[in-house]
């Protein structure tokens, strides 16, 4: 019997890598890696590799919008 997760805390986060998340965000590749660099972009390292659980880039985004009128 096969055990199938139900909620979202049980599922695997949905990874995704650079050239995705530039894609995404309509940004160079370039770009992202520095904000990796930079600690700026929340991130997952699966040994040398750097990927974005999609989740986390989402609330990542809401807590980077400002106001229409603020400046930064």
């Amino acid at each position: 019997m096969t055990d199938t997760a139900t909620t979202p805390e049980d599922r695997f986060p949905e990874l995704i890598d650079v050239l995705t998340l530039a894609d995404l965000l309509g940004v160079k590749v370039r770009y992202v890696r520095r904000m990796v660099a930079e600690r700026r972009v929340p991130t997952v390292k699966l040994g040398h590799l750097v990927r974005f659980d999609l989740a986390e880039i989402r609330r990542w985004l809401e807590e980077q919008r400002r106001p229409p009128g603020c400046r930064p």
